[in-house]
Protein backbone atom coordinates (compact mmCIF):
# COMPACT_ATOMS: atom_id res chain seq x y z
CA UNK A 1 0.00 0.00 0.00
CA UNK A 2 1.49 3.38 -0.99
CA UNK A 3 1.52 6.40 1.30
CA UNK A 4 -1.56 7.94 -0.35
CA UNK A 5 -3.62 4.78 0.09
CA UNK A 6 -2.49 4.44 3.68
CA UNK A 7 -3.28 8.08 4.48
CA UNK A 8 -6.68 7.79 2.78
CA UNK A 9 -7.52 4.67 4.80
CA UNK A 10 -6.44 6.38 8.02
CA UNK A 11 -8.42 9.53 7.18
CA UNK A 12 -11.50 7.42 6.49
CA UNK A 13 -10.93 5.77 9.87
CA UNK A 14 -11.21 9.20 11.50
CA UNK A 15 -7.56 10.28 11.71
CA UNK A 16 -7.69 13.80 10.31
CA UNK A 17 -3.91 14.12 10.59
CA UNK A 18 -3.62 11.55 7.80
CA UNK A 19 -5.59 13.80 5.46
CA UNK A 20 -3.28 16.60 6.56
CA UNK A 21 -0.41 14.54 5.14
CA UNK A 22 -2.18 14.45 1.78
CA UNK A 23 -2.71 18.21 1.93
CA UNK A 24 0.97 18.83 2.68
CA UNK A 25 2.04 16.49 -0.10
CA UNK A 26 -0.14 18.02 -2.82
CA UNK A 27 -0.97 21.60 -1.87
CA UNK A 28 1.97 23.27 -3.62
CA UNK A 29 1.66 21.20 -6.79
CA UNK A 30 -2.09 21.79 -6.96
CA UNK A 31 -1.72 25.50 -6.28
CA UNK A 32 0.98 25.92 -8.95
CA UNK A 33 -1.28 24.29 -11.52
CA UNK A 34 -4.49 26.04 -10.47
CA UNK A 35 -2.90 29.50 -10.47
CA UNK A 36 -2.24 29.10 -14.20
CA UNK A 37 -5.81 27.98 -14.81
CA UNK A 38 -7.52 30.79 -12.86
CA UNK A 39 -4.83 33.42 -13.45
CA UNK A 40 -4.98 34.98 -10.00
CA UNK A 41 -3.10 34.07 -6.84
CA UNK A 42 -5.96 34.88 -4.48
CA UNK A 43 -8.50 32.93 -6.51
CA UNK A 44 -6.11 30.00 -6.79
CA UNK A 45 -5.74 29.89 -2.99
CA UNK A 46 -9.53 29.90 -2.63
CA UNK A 47 -9.97 27.17 -5.25
CA UNK A 48 -7.28 24.94 -3.72
CA UNK A 49 -8.72 25.37 -0.23
CA UNK A 50 -12.23 24.55 -1.44
CA UNK A 51 -10.91 21.57 -3.41
CA UNK A 52 -9.28 20.10 -0.31
CA UNK A 53 -12.45 20.65 1.71
CA UNK A 54 -14.52 18.89 -0.95
CA UNK A 55 -11.95 16.10 -1.23
CA UNK A 56 -12.12 15.55 2.53
CA UNK A 57 -15.92 15.48 2.47
CA UNK A 58 -16.02 13.17 -0.57
CA UNK A 59 -13.03 11.01 0.39
CA UNK A 60 -15.15 7.91 0.82
CA UNK A 61 -16.12 8.17 -2.87
CA UNK A 62 -12.48 7.92 -4.01
CA UNK A 63 -12.30 4.55 -5.75
CA UNK A 64 -8.51 4.22 -6.25
CA UNK A 65 -9.12 3.78 -9.99
CA UNK A 66 -6.78 6.70 -10.60
CA UNK A 67 -4.04 8.45 -8.69
CA UNK A 68 -5.22 10.53 -5.74
CA UNK A 69 -3.74 13.67 -7.31
CA UNK A 70 -5.73 13.09 -10.51
CA UNK A 71 -8.94 12.78 -8.50
CA UNK A 72 -8.02 15.84 -6.43
CA UNK A 73 -7.16 17.89 -9.50
CA UNK A 74 -10.51 17.00 -11.06
CA UNK A 75 -12.23 18.38 -7.97
CA UNK A 76 -10.07 21.52 -8.09
CA UNK A 77 -10.79 21.98 -11.78
CA UNK A 78 -14.54 21.77 -11.16
CA UNK A 79 -14.24 24.25 -8.28
CA UNK A 80 -12.23 26.59 -10.53
CA UNK A 81 -14.89 26.43 -13.25
CA UNK A 82 -17.65 27.14 -10.72
CA UNK A 83 -15.59 29.91 -9.16
CA UNK A 84 -15.00 31.44 -12.59
CA UNK A 85 -18.71 31.44 -13.35
CA UNK A 86 -19.48 33.23 -10.10
CA UNK A 87 -16.67 35.73 -10.40
CA UNK A 88 -15.41 36.98 -13.73
CA UNK A 89 -12.44 39.02 -12.54
CA UNK A 90 -10.47 41.40 -14.67
CA UNK A 91 -6.87 40.43 -14.09
CA UNK A 92 -4.11 42.89 -14.69
CA UNK A 93 -0.76 41.80 -15.96
CA UNK A 94 0.76 42.85 -12.63
CA UNK A 95 -1.62 40.51 -10.78
CA UNK A 96 -0.73 37.69 -13.14
CA UNK A 97 2.98 38.32 -12.61
CA UNK A 98 2.46 38.31 -8.83
CA UNK A 99 0.22 35.24 -9.02
CA UNK A 100 2.62 33.10 -11.00
CA UNK A 101 5.80 34.55 -9.59
CA UNK A 102 7.40 33.86 -12.94
CA UNK A 103 9.70 36.46 -14.33
CA UNK A 104 12.50 34.47 -15.91
CA UNK A 105 15.51 36.72 -15.93
CA UNK A 106 19.10 35.68 -16.45
CA UNK A 107 21.24 37.24 -13.74
CA UNK A 108 24.01 37.67 -16.34
CA UNK A 109 21.85 39.37 -18.96
CA UNK A 110 22.29 43.03 -19.72
CA UNK A 111 19.40 45.43 -19.00
CA UNK A 112 18.16 45.51 -22.61
CA UNK A 113 18.02 41.70 -22.72
CA UNK A 114 16.20 41.66 -19.40
CA UNK A 115 13.66 44.20 -20.66
CA UNK A 116 13.12 42.19 -23.84
CA UNK A 117 12.73 38.96 -21.87
CA UNK A 118 10.30 40.61 -19.45
CA UNK A 119 8.23 41.91 -22.34
CA UNK A 120 8.09 38.48 -24.00
CA UNK A 121 7.04 36.86 -20.72
CA UNK A 122 4.30 39.46 -20.36
CA UNK A 123 3.10 38.76 -23.91
CA UNK A 124 3.02 35.00 -23.33
CA UNK A 125 1.15 35.40 -20.03
CA UNK A 126 -1.31 37.76 -21.68
CA UNK A 127 -1.86 35.40 -24.61
CA UNK A 128 -2.35 32.42 -22.28
CA UNK A 129 -4.83 34.37 -20.16
CA UNK A 130 -6.77 35.34 -23.31
CA UNK A 131 -7.33 31.72 -24.35
CA UNK A 132 -10.71 30.14 -23.65
CA UNK A 133 -10.64 28.18 -20.39
CA UNK A 134 -10.86 24.79 -22.11
CA UNK A 135 -7.66 25.58 -24.01
CA UNK A 136 -5.88 27.24 -21.10
CA UNK A 137 -6.65 24.26 -18.85
CA UNK A 138 -5.33 21.71 -21.33
CA UNK A 139 -2.18 23.73 -22.04
CA UNK A 140 -1.57 24.20 -18.32
CA UNK A 141 -1.98 20.50 -17.58
CA UNK A 142 0.25 19.41 -20.45
CA UNK A 143 2.94 22.08 -20.69
CA UNK A 144 3.18 23.36 -17.12
CA UNK A 145 2.15 20.38 -14.99
CA UNK A 146 3.55 17.82 -17.45
CA UNK A 147 0.51 15.52 -17.44
CA UNK A 148 0.21 12.81 -20.06
CA UNK A 149 -2.80 12.71 -22.39
CA UNK A 150 -4.43 9.91 -20.42
CA UNK A 151 -4.22 11.86 -17.16
CA UNK A 152 -5.57 15.00 -18.81
CA UNK A 153 -8.45 12.98 -20.25
CA UNK A 154 -9.22 11.57 -16.82
CA UNK A 155 -8.95 14.94 -15.05
CA UNK A 156 -11.10 16.79 -17.58
CA UNK A 157 -13.41 13.82 -18.18
CA UNK A 158 -12.80 13.90 -21.92
CA UNK A 159 -11.94 11.26 -24.51
CA UNK A 160 -8.23 11.17 -25.37
CA UNK A 161 -9.02 12.20 -28.96
CA UNK A 162 -10.73 15.33 -27.69
CA UNK A 163 -7.74 16.11 -25.48
CA UNK A 164 -5.40 15.76 -28.46
CA UNK A 165 -7.52 17.92 -30.74
CA UNK A 166 -8.11 20.64 -28.11
CA UNK A 167 -4.43 20.70 -27.24
CA UNK A 168 -3.60 21.07 -30.92
CA UNK A 169 -6.13 23.90 -31.34
CA UNK A 170 -4.92 25.54 -28.12
CA UNK A 171 -1.32 25.52 -29.35
CA UNK A 172 -2.40 26.94 -32.72
CA UNK A 173 -4.41 29.70 -31.07
CA UNK A 174 -1.58 30.55 -28.70
CA UNK A 175 0.86 30.58 -31.62
CA UNK A 176 -1.45 32.89 -33.60
CA UNK A 177 -1.68 35.27 -30.67
CA UNK A 178 2.10 35.27 -30.33
CA UNK A 179 3.00 35.61 -34.04
CA UNK A 180 4.61 39.00 -33.57
CA UNK A 181 6.70 37.75 -30.67
CA UNK A 182 7.84 34.70 -32.63
CA UNK A 183 8.65 36.73 -35.74
CA UNK A 184 11.08 38.87 -33.72
CA UNK A 185 13.20 35.78 -32.95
Amino acid sequence: MNDDSQWIAEALAGKSAAFGQLVRKYQDRLYNTVVHVVGCEEDARDVVQEAFVQAFVKLETFQHASAFYTWLYRIAFNVAVSHGRKKRPKISLEQTREATGQEPVDGQADPSQQAEQTERCRQVREALAALPEEYRSILTLREIDGCCYETIAEILDLPIGTVRSRLHRARLELRDQLKEVLIDD
